[in-house]
C-alpha cells in the first residue's frame, strides 16, 4: 500500500527543475553536537539476540519483539540506538529502499528520486528541533553505506522520518486506514481511561518483521515507550511515565510542495515534553506540518482523551462533550473542518466513516471495556452488523496487515503491544512503573515484559481460514503481476483466488480485470457482477466496477 506513484513524482518534476534554490543548505546542514557526549560504552554481545552498552540494552523476547532501552543526552541516545540496533536498522533500510528500487528499476529514475528527495526535503532541517537532529545524527553514524547513492546516511535517516507523511500525501490518502478509540468513566471496567489502536501502515510484510519496543530515558523531558523500527526515533504509538499517550491517524491531504515537520517528530516531542492535554496541544500548535493528521492524545492527569487535528493550513481540537468515548478513523471531526472539502470528500468516498460506525457499533455492544475486550475489538474482521466482508477488506477494523495493535491504561502506566502476525499474536504487556527504575548499572539480559498480564494469541491464527487468507495474499500478488505485465496464468489460479477468500470483492474484481485483458468478456462480466454484489471498499472502486459492468453489457448485447 505504501508506494510512490510515478505520475505524482512526474507532476512535481517541473517544480523540481525550476525551484532547486536552497537545496545546498539542506544538504549540508548538520546539528551542533559540540555540547553533547560523543563517547558511548562499547557494545557487549551476550548472545545472538541480546546486547548491552553501559546501562542501555537490546534483547528479543520470546514473542519476537525487540526491546530497546536507551538513556542519555540526544547524541548519546542516537549513538546507543545506532550501535545496539545496527543490524535491525540495516535490514529496515534495505527493505524500504529495495521496495523503492523494485518500483523504480531504472537507474536514472533512482538517481532522479534521490535528487527529488533532496529538493523536496530541502527545508526540513528548519522544522526539526535540534535535539532530534542530533539524535538522528547519532543513529546515522551506524548506517550502512549501501544506499549512499540516494543520500548521505544522516540525510537518509532524516528523510525516512517523513516516509509516513510523503507516502500519505503521494497516495492521496489511499493508505489503508488506521482506527483508534478511547473510553473512560462508565465505559471501562474500572472507570479509568483506556485507549486502543491499530497501526495499518503497510510497506510490505518484511517491514513489520522486526518491531522494536523502545524505552527511552532522556536527559531532558519524560521517559517514554514507543513502538518503532530500526532507524526511527519518531513516534507513531507511545506512552510516557506521566500517563500521556499519543497515536496518529492520517487524514485527507493535498500533495504538499515542500516537507516541513514530520508528524512522527511532532508526536515524539509531545510524548517527551507533555504531561497534560493542554501541554500536548501547545506543542502541536507551534509546529508546521505538511500533511493532515489526527493525533489521539490520552491523559491520565486529565482522565480523558482528545483528537488534535493538524493540517498545513488549519488546526483543531476535537474534545467530546458529555461523552466517555472518542473514536478516531481517518477523517477530522472538529468544527474547524466541518466545511473542509477534502475532509468531506474522504467521509463520502473512502472507508473512514464505515470503520467509524463499525467501531461505534462494537463499543456499544461491549459494556465496560477492559484491555482484553479492547484487543478483541482491534482484532475484529467483520463489517457492520457482523457482515462477512471478506478477509483483508479495508472496511474492517482488522484488515490483516497491521504493523501493530496497541492498548494503553494510562493511570496504571501499562501498555499491551501485539506480536506477529499483524495484531493476531500475543499482546505483550509492559509496566512503565518498573521499567525506568533501578536502571543504573543494571542492563537487563531478559525481557521487560509482564508475562502474567499478557493477552493470548487470537485462535484465528490456527484456523484453516487464516491459512486460506495467507494463500490468497500470495495468489492476489500473482494475479496483479500477471495483469500488470499482460501475462497468462493457469486457470486454476483464478479459481483458487476466489475460493480462498470467497466474500472479498477484490478477488472477483481482479478476476474480471484478468479475464477482460485476455479477451474473455463473458467471464469478466460475471466476475465484475459478483464483485459488485459484495462489500466494495470505496465509492471510486464501486464506480469503477459499475463502469466495467455497463461497458461489457453493452458490448455483449451487440
Amino acid at each position: 500500500m505504501f508506494k510512490f506513484r510515478l505520475r505524482h513524482i512526474g507532476c512535481l518534476l517541473l517544480l523540481f527543475l525550476v525551484a532547486s534554490c536552497g537545496v545546498n543548505k539542506g544538504l549540508h546542514n548538520r546539528p551542533d553536537i559540540s555540547k553533547y557526549n560523543a563517547a558511548i560504552p562499547e557494545r557487549i554481545t551476550i548472545n545472538d539476540s541480546t546486547f548491552h552498552a553501559g546501562n542501555s540494552f537490546l534483547t528479543k523476547n520470546k514473542q519476537g519483539l525487540w526491546e530497546l532501552y536507551v538513556e542519555g543526552d540526544p547524541l548519546e541516545r542516537g549513538l546507543l540506538t545506532g550501535s545496539l540496533t545496527k543490524a535491525l536498522m540495516d535490514k529496515q533500510e534495505a527493505v524500504f529502499f529495495n521496495k523503492i528500487n523494485e518500483m523504480l528499476p531504472s537507474t536514472s529514475w533512482q538517481n532522479f528520486l534521490g535528487k527529488f528527495l533532496s529538493w523536496y526535503n530541502r527545508k526540513m532541517y528548519l522544522h526539526v528541533p535540534e535535539e532530534y537532529k542530533a539524535e538522528i545524527y547519532g543513529v546515522s553514524r551506524f548506517a550502512s553505506g549501501e544506499f549512499d547513492y540516494m543520500a548521505s546516511p544522516y540525510l537518509r535517516a532524516l528523510y525516512l522520518h517523513s516516509a509516513h507523511d510523503i507516502g500519505h500525501a503521494l497516495q492521496d490518502l489511499a493508505l489503508v486506514g488506521c482506527t483508534s478509540f478511547a473510553v473512560w468513566d462508565d465505559k471501562t471496567e474500572d472507570g479509568n481511561l483506556l485507549l486502543a489502536r491499530n497501526f495499518d501502515f503497510y510497506a510490505g510484510d518484511a517491514f513489520a518483521e522486526e518491531k522494536i519496543i523502545a524505552f527511552v530515558n532522556p536527559s531532558e523531558g519524560y521517559p517514554f515507550m514507543s513502538v518503532t523500527w530500526g532507524g526511527m526515533i519518531g513516534v507513531v504509538s507511545g506512552i510516557n511515565n506521566q500517563g500521556l499517550t499519543v497515536t496518529i491517524n492520517a487524514a485527507k491531504s493535498k500533495i504538499p510542495l515542500i516537507a516541513k515537520t514530520p508528524i512522527s517528530i511532532v508526536t515524539r516531542e509531545i510524548l517527551q515534553y507533555a504531561s497534560t492535554i493542554e501541554e500536548a496541544v501547545a506543542i502541536a500548535k507551534k509546529r508546521e506540518v505538511f500533511v493532515s493528521e489526527a493525533i489521539l492524545v490520552g491523559s491520565a492527569k486529565d482522565k480523558r482523551a482528545v483528537s488534535i487535528e493538524v493540517a498545513p493550513n488549519n488546526f483543531g481540537v476535537y474534545d467530546v462533550a458529555n461523552s466517555s468515548e472518542l473514536i478516531c478513523s481517518n477523517h477530522f471531526q472538529s468544527d474547524v473542518y466541518s466545511n473542509d472539502r477534502r475532509n468531506l470528500q474522504s467521509i463520502a468516498e473512502s472507508h473512514t466513516q464505515y470503520r467509524y460506525e463499525r467501531m461505534k457499533e462494537l463499543l456499544d455492544k461491549n459494556d465496560k471495556i477492559s484491555p482484553k475486550k479492547a484487543v478483541a475489538i482491534l482484532r475484529n474482521k467483520e463489517g457492520l452488523n457482523d457482515k462477512d466482508i471478506g478477509f483483508g477488506n479495508e472496511k474492517a477494523l482488522n484488515q490483516l496487515l497491521a504493523h501493530h495493535g496497541i492498548v494503553f491504561k494510562p493511570a496504571e502506566l501499562k501498555v499491551w503491544v501485539s506480536s506477529n502476525p499483524y495484531q493476531l499474536g500475543e499482546f505483550v504487556a509492559y509496566d512503565l512503573n518498573t521499567i525506568f527504575t533501578n536502571r543504573n548499572g543494571n542492563p537487563l539480559a531478559e525481557s521487560l515484559a509482564q508475562t502474567s498480564l499478557a493477552i493470548a494469541e487470537d485462535p484465528f491464527v490456527s484456523s484453516v481460514a487464516y491459512k486460506d487468507y495467507e494463500a490468497y495474499r500470495v495468489l492476489e500478488r500473482a494475479v496483479e503481476s500477471a495483469i500488470a505485465n499482460k501475462e497468462k496464468i493457469l486457470p486454476v489460479t483464478i479459481t483458487e483466488l476466489q475460493a480462498k477468500n470467497p466474500n472479498y470483492w477484490k478477488a472477483y474484481y481482479l478476476s474480471g480485470k484478468y479475464y477482460l485483458q485476455q479477451g474473455y468478456e463473458a467471464a469478466a462480466l460475471k466476475a465484475f457482477e459478483k464483485a459488485n454484489s459484495l462489500e466494495i471498499t470505496t465509492k471510486p472502486d464501486r464506480e469503477e466496477v459499475e463502469k466495467y459492468i455497463a461497458k461489457l453489457r453493452r458490448k455483449l448485447k451487440q
